[in-house]
């Protein structure tokens, strides 16, 4: 059995390799199902993430079935770095969803299991999505807005908006943190901005087991 690893420990065993078509940063693409997180370049542990410390241990025994990719951060941090562009083309950071609980989700149309779990992100959204919770989906195509635009419409997505960054910085960044080892990469972040878990690979979103960490996050 697989002993769960809090976020700051050396990486452990790869359960799961998929190639994908297109590069990161100059390296295929590969998603993981269980790793140690965090030995990247990080921001110093601020005050106001102290709480989240506990909050994160707490939500611990959810992460299991449908989430058990899922680890929680062992020291919860501001990631400051983390810019991208919002449904309006302006560059924004994390400190703009200040107040609400965020599934951030990294991902591309070349991902095939990004593409997969859309809609499960897009129905959480629909289910859980308030002034309290949301989910972000960061697009990191390369080139305009037509092709993510596109396949969004085509698989009937209509509760996400688009978030975009393609220079691929976002993914860069979250690497030098540890906490991206391929596509797709997703962050829960609490209301003050704070790491609290992330996973590498894709996950069914839309299952109770999903929803069940969320509202153990959002506190509800």
């Amino acid at each position: 059995m697989t002993t769960r690893k809090p976020f700051g420990l050396p990486s452990v065993k790869l359960i799961a390799i998929a190639a994908v078509a297109g590069v990161v940063a100059g390296a295929a693409a590969v998603y993981v199902k269980e790793t140690g997180i965090g030995n990247g370049v990080s921001d110093s542990t601020s005050a106001e993430c102290s709480l989240a410390k506990e909050r994160a241990a707490n939500l611990t025994p959810l992460m299991k079935g449908q989430v058990a990719a899922m680890v929680a951060a062992s020291e919860p941090r501001k990631l400051t770095a983390v810019s991208f562009n919002g449904p309006d083309g302006k560059a924004i950071t994390l400190d703009h969803f200040a107040g609400k609980t965020v599934l951030l989700n990294l991902w591309a149309t070349w991902c095939a299991p990004c593409r997969e779990e859309m809609p499960a992100l897009n129905a959480l959204e629909k289910s859980m999505g308030s002034d309290k919770f949301q989910v972000v989906p960061v697009n990191i195509d390369t080139g305009d807005d037509e092709k993510p635009k596109a396949f969004l419409n085509e698989i009937g997505v209509d509760a996400l908006q688009l978030y975009r960054d393609n220079t691929i910085s976002v993914f860069n960044s979250l690497k030098k943190e540890g906490l991206a080892f391929g596509l797709p990469v997703t962050l829960l972040l609490d209301d003050k901005g704070c790491l609290i878990s992330a996973m590498n690979g894709p996950a069914a979103w839309d299952s109770e087991d999903a929803k069940a960490l969320i509202r153990g996050a959002i506190g509800s």
